[in-house]
């Protein structure tokens, strides 16, 4: 568990570094290494008591489900509707990303000269291939990604101290007026806890954990503390390598989405900069496995459930994996880039970016309400936890979400970039779909009580595959939800 976990998070090391703490550097100002590694201390926090409900909570739908078992099923389906939304957006935005440096990279490697779009498509052609057949199979290389995405930056780490940089260090960066109190703290915020997303992955596999109740809270804590530390570090060190002044004016240039990359080159020399233009593309695609893999558990659980179409929650016949759901998010993605293509759209700036910041946002707000509901789950009960795990500490983890998302929700115009009432739009989805999930939830009580008592039960699977899917056949599947509504 705990190194399925870290690969699938660690897998993307690179595409945060490349543009994630750029885009902090360039909308935020100095204090990106402060604010992830405070964001990692939230997270912990919140992940204390989230996991200690696992043992209790064991469904394929994460904060759907936990949320439903702490606040009640309409504040869990408020939340699933989010949750999916924020999940399909963050998806189309990592097209963007891997368009954009698809291009960059291929061209300048191979002199192979094509529109991002067509890179993005091919990317959307190859992950509905691997999502049809089965989903696991990219994932195995991303323990191999990861070491090599460490390495290089590790590379980019030494150079940068041996050189000494063009300014004195400075921890700047850490100070709580240019973290908390800084014009763009909420774009520190959106990227700091955007480092983190699909930590909850822990939950989303927990059918599968053997022994959930030890496995699950170990494999969640250690995977954010350990990029905790190391995103900081790394993110400190682009300030040792520019210059904490330096950095915030590179950030801010024409030239901020190669940034990395150029200073790889002058600092280490061509070959690091060669390695890391390879890595960059391969980081974003693994990072798409992942995030892919993650947005289609939602759907096959809600589908599966009843709450979405009920044809996601089938599994292929051959390979056993969630292929309607799979294909499903891969058509909507589809969707997102043609769209962005005949808008002319920037891949960076005008596709990726304000995407990834409306999945985002959503997201922390999920997070929030899970924080919330496991306090509230364990102020019933404490079920043997000590009172630090299960009500102390998320509720800070809670306090600090809440706070995230209010700087990051009044500050969305320095996050997007955009102007005007379009960061108000890009917004409204979250509440929208939360009130909109209430209502639903109330109805079907009303309706179909007895569909409504089954919601979120914990499903009971049988031994799993290599492909992390159980073997069961389809109509085993849909007896789940046959049970529900009877």
């Amino acid at each position: 568990m705990g190194h399925r976990v870290l690969r699938d998070l660690g897998g993307r090391t690179l595409t945060v570094i490349a543009s994630g703490a750029i885009t902090s550097f360039r909308m935020g100002g100095i204090g990106a290494p402060g604010a992830i590694l405070f964001c990692a201390v939230v997270l912990i926090f919140f992940a204390l008591g989230f996991t200690a409900m696992s043992k209790s909570v064991r469904n394929a739908g994460a904060f759907y489900a936990y949320v439903s078992r702490g606040m009640g099923k309409p504040f869990g389906l408020g939340v699933s509707s989010v949750t999916v939304f924020a999940y399909i957006s963050l998806v189309i935005s990592f097209y963007g990303f891997i368009g954009f440096f698809a291009q960059f990279t291929f061209k300048e490697l191979l002199h192979i000269d094509l529109p991002w779009g067509v890179w993005s498509l091919i990317a959307v052609a190859i992950v509905a291939f691997l999502g049809y057949r089965k989903i696991d199979v990219g994932a195995k290389v991303l323990a191999v990604l990861l070491t090599l995405e460490v390495g290089i930056l590790l590379v980019l780490a030494v150079a940068a101290i041996a050189n000494g940089g063009p300014e004195p260090w400075s921890l700047a960066s850490f100070e709580p007026k240019n973290v908390f109190f800084a014009t763009g703290a909420g774009a520190l915020f959106v990227m700091g806890f955007g480092a983190y997303l699909g930590f909850e992955s822990t939950a989303i596999y927990a059918e599968e954990a053997k022994r959930p109740e030890r496995t699950i809270p170990r494999a969640t804590i250690i995977s954010v503390a350990f990029l905790g530390l190391f995103y900081a570090f790394t993110f400190w060190i682009l300030t040792v390598a520019f210059g904490a002044n330096g950095v915030v004016e590179m950030a801010r240039s024409d030239a901020f989405e190669t940034m990395v990359i150029t200073g790889t080159g002058d600092l280490a020399g061509a070959w690091a900069a060669f390695v890391m233009k390879i890595l960059i593309v391969t980081s974003f695609f693994a990072c798409l496995l992942s995030f892919h893999n993650a947005c289609t558990r939602y759907l096959y659980s809600l589908g599966r459930e009843g709450l979405l179409p009920r044809v996601l929650g089938r599994t292929s016949r051959t390979s056993q994996s969630p292929a309607v759901a799979s294909l499903t998010l891969s058509g909507f993605s589809a969707i997102g880039v043609l769209v962005a293509i005949v808008l002319n759209a920037d891949p960076f700036l005008g596709l990726a970016l304000w995407t990834y910041a409306t999945g985002v946002q959503g997201l922390v707000f999920a997070q929030a309400m899970t924080a919330i509901a496991v306090v509230c789950y364990f102020l019933r009960d404490r079920r043997g936890h000590s009172v630090w795990r299960v009500t102390i500490a998320p509720i800070l983890g809670a306090i600090g979400l809440v706070v995230g998302f209010i700087l990051i929700a009044t500050n969305f115009d320095v996050v997007t970039g955009l102007q005007g009432p379009i960061n108000q739009i890009l917004l409204l989805p979250t509440p929208i779909l939360f009130i909109g999930g209430i209502i639903v939830a109330l109805v079907l009580k009303a309706r179909k009580p007895a569909y409504y008592a089954g919601l979120t039960e914990s499903v009971q699977v049988v031994p799993l595959d290599d492909s992390g899917w159980d073997a069961s056949a389809d109509e085993d599947r849909d007896s789940v939800g046959a049970h529900s509504a009877q």
